[in-house]
C-alpha cells in the first residue's frame, strides 16, 4: 500500500511539474507576443560617452532658435501663468522645470526637470552626453526611461549638429535653484514605458531641406505638432487620422480640443498662408482666441 502511494505521489509530482513548465512556457510566449521583456529587463540604453560639444556663437544662436521657437522646450520646462492668453513664463524661471500634473489624465505625476545648470536642482552635474541621451533617446540622468510626454521619439530625428546646438544653448542658461518633486508614474505604466527608448549608436545626418515641404516636415516633426493634433488611443496614434485633431486637454487653462489640421471639411481648408501665419504667431483666428495650451506664444 505504501509502495502504491509512493508511485502515485511521484506521478502527481511529474504531472504537476509538466503543468508548471507548460504554464511558464505559455506565459513566456504571451509576454513575448504582447508587452515584450523590456518592462522586466529595463529600457534599452547605451553607455554614456565623454563627448563635449564645442561652444560656438553659431551653435548658441541655432540652439536658441530651436529651444525657444520650435521644439517648445521652455513650454514644458518652465512654470507659466496659464490665466493669460500668452501663458507667460514666471520671470527668472526660464527652463527651471515644471510640474505637468496640471494636465488631467496623466498616469501619475510627471515633472519636467530643471534644465538650468544649477548643480543641486538642475543639470549642472550632468555631462553633455547625459543631456543628449535624454533628449534623443529618452534615458534620464539616473538611467530610467522618461515618460513619453517628453517627445524623444520625435527628437531622435534631430541631426547631430542641431542636437549639439540645443545642448550648447541649454548650458548657457542662468542657473536657477528650483526644488521639484520627482516624477512618479503609476503601475503598470511605469514599467510599460521602458519599451519606448531606443539607443542611437550611429550619426544622425542633416535632414533633406531641399524644398519647402521637406523643410516643413522636419519642423513639424521636431515641433511635435502630431502629438497634440493626432488622436490617440492608449498613447498610440489612430491609424489614418494623422493631424485629424480631437484630443482633449484639461487643466488650469480650461478645456481645449486640438484642431483638425488637414484640408478636410472639418479641418482648415479655408486657411491661406497669411491666415496660417497670423494664427500660429498671434493665437487668434480672425478674432477668435486660441486656448493658451496651444504654444503659439512659442512659435
Amino acid at each position: 500500500m505504501h509502495s502504491g502511494m509512493g508511485v502515485s505521489v511521484k506521478r502527481f509530482m511529474k504531472v504537476s511539474l509538466v503543468v508548471v513548465l507548460c504554464l511558464i512556457a505559455l506565459l513566456a510566449v504571451g509576454i513575448t507576443a504582447t508587452v515584450g521583456w523590456r518592462p522586466f529587463l529595463g529600457p534599452r540604453s547605451r553607455p554614456l560617452t565623454g563627448r563635449v560639444f564645442e561652444r560656438t556663437p553659431e551653435r548658441w544662436a541655432r540652439g536658441k532658435y530651436l529651444v525657444e521657437s520650435v521644439s517648445a522646450c521652455m513650454d514644458c520646462h518652465s512654470p507659466h501663468d496659464w490665466t493669460k492668453h500668452d501663458a507667460p513664463i514666471t520671470p527668472g524661471m526660464e527652463g527651471a522645470g515644471g510640474d505637468m500634473s496640471a494636465l488631467k489624465g496623466l498616469p501619475g505625476r510627471v515633472v519636467a526637470p530643471n534644465l538650468t545648470p544649477d548643480r543641486e536642482t538642475g543639470t549642472g552635474n550632468w555631462s553633455d552626453d547625459t543631456l543628449a541621451r535624454a533628449i534623443r533617446e529618452g534615458i534620464g540622468h539616473d538611467g530610467r526611461a522618461l515618460f513619453p510626454l517628453m517627445p524623444y521619439e520625435h527628437f531622435r530625428h534631430l541631426p547631430d549638429e542641431d542636437l549639439a546646438s540645443i545642448v550648447v544653448y541649454l548650458r548657457s542658461l542662468p542657473a536657477v535653484r528650483n526644488v521639484l518633486p520627482s516624477t512618479e508614474i503609476i503601475f503598470p505604466v511605469k514599467y510599460l514605458i521602458r519599451s519606448v527608448p531606443e539607443p542611437i549608436v550611429a550619426p544622425v545626418p542633416p535632414p533633406d531641406l531641399s524644398d519647402p515641404v521637406k523643410r516643413g516636415a522636419y519642423l513639424v516633426d521636431i515641433a511635435v505638432c502630431a502629438a497634440c493634433h493626432t488622436p490617440q488611443v492608449r498613447g498610440q496614434p489612430v491609424a489614418g487620422m494623422q493631424f485629424g485633431g480631437g484630443q482633449v486637454f484639461e487643466g488650469p487653462w480650461g478645456k481645449a480640443v486640438s484642431a483638425n489640421l488637414t484640408p478636410g471639411p472639418s479641418g482648415i481648408p479655408y486657411y491661406d498662408e497669411a491666415l496660417f501665419i497670423q494664427t500660429i504667431r498671434t493665437g487668434y483666428i480672425r478674432g477668435r482666441e486660441l486656448n493658451q495650451i496651444m504654444p503659439w506664444h512659442v512659435f
